[in-house]
């Protein structure tokens, strides 16, 4: 498979929320070639807390994001310690939000490719976020896009799980301290009761509820800067397709509005992306399907790395999308 990497130098960002971003940078990813005719692009962004090499598991041969096919990008987001962050920017590091991304990520991709339409953009979670701005900002440019497990404005639910993850991690006496409790948090909302019940965490190679809770959820956030996940998740708390001048708040208008296909692809089981919210959704979109992950593996069933049942019925969902 052929892939590159690279940084994509933004200048001086003047940012939605006020303030500027300087020298901003994307880090970025690419795998496969670019068709002659530029269309056969996926964009597809990184999720909380994620990184370029968190999520290039789906770019595969044997998955939908097929290298052998598709010239896919993967757009690190700012703030998540690669592309510009409060960990590799000196000063006080701004808002930003998913607007601010996404007009970085396009000029990403007409700059440095020359590619001006996109066959789709792929996300999950803040991912998902990020491919539905994709949608409503540059209207026939994006084809398709792909939802999974995210919403078009972060639910009233939603934000107040975050504020218990934001002020644990405040009031933590040190950052590492903040870091563990952030883990054991999200370990109770990205995976669904059922999954606890049944001891699931058994078959990932676990040998107890807290080797689980340790190893898995306590080292995966240990790997980041709490600067970076704080400033991440002001994002994500502030996502909303409509918080910007073309729509002026008027969120049933920025659905309405888009025009590419919408594979709307909640889990059943998913804490805090509801499949309620896209079913409020789906009535404002001209051209959307909503397919549900019938899974126990709570948001989890949308970036199911361990999970090969969930990645089954993502791939196939995502398949028919392209070749429709």
């Amino acid at each position: 498979m052929r892939t590159s990497e690279g940084a994509f130098e933004c200048g001086d960002l003047s940012l939605q929320r006020g303030g500027t971003l300087k020298n901003a940078r994307i880090v970025y990813k690419t795998y496969g070639t670019l068709s002659p005719q530029r269309d056969n692009v996926i964009v597809y962004p990184t999720s909380y807390s994620a990184q370029h090499t968190d999520i290039e598991w789906l770019v595969d041969v044997k998955h939908c994001l097929d290298p052998s096919r598709y010239f896919i990008v993967i757009p690190n987001m700012f703030t998540n310690g690669l592309s510009s962050s409060p960990s590799n920017t000196a000063g006080d590091f701004p808002e930003i939000t998913t607007y601010d991304n996404v007009m970085q990520q396009r000029r990403l991709m007409a700059e440095l490719f020359g590619v001006d339409r996109i066959k789709l953009v792929y996300g999950w979670s803040m991912g998902a976020q990020q491919a539905y701005h994709w949608a409503a900002l540059f209207g026939a440019a994006v084809e398709r896009i792909v939802v999974n497990c995210g919403s078009a404005k972060t639910a009233p639910h939603n934000f107040v799980f975050l504020e218990g993850v934001r002020t644990s991690v405040q009031a933590a006496r040190t950052p590492q301290d903040g870091l563990r409790a952030m883990g054991r948090i999200y370990a109770g909302w990205a995976l669904s009761q059922t999954f606890y019940r049944r001891e699931m965490w058994r078959g990932l190679g676990f040998t107890s509820l807290e080797d689980f809770l340790v190893r898995s959820w306590e080292a995966s956030f240990l790997r980041r800067d709490a600067r970076d996940l704080m400033a991440q998740l002001w994002t994500w708390q502030n996502g909303d397709i409509s918080a910007n001048d073309l729509f002026r708040g008027d969120l049933e208008m920025a659905l309405s509005s888009i025009k590419a296909k919408v594979l709307l692809m909640p889990s059943a089981t998913d804490l805090y992306f509801q499949t309620d919210d896209n079913r409020a959704e789906l009535p404002h979109l001209k051209d959307a399907k909503l397919v549900e992950i019938p899974s126990v593996w709570g948001h989890r069933a949308g970036n199911p790395l361990a999970n090969p049942e969930d990645a089954a019925f993502l791939d196939a969902r995502v398949e028919a999308l392209l070749n429709a």
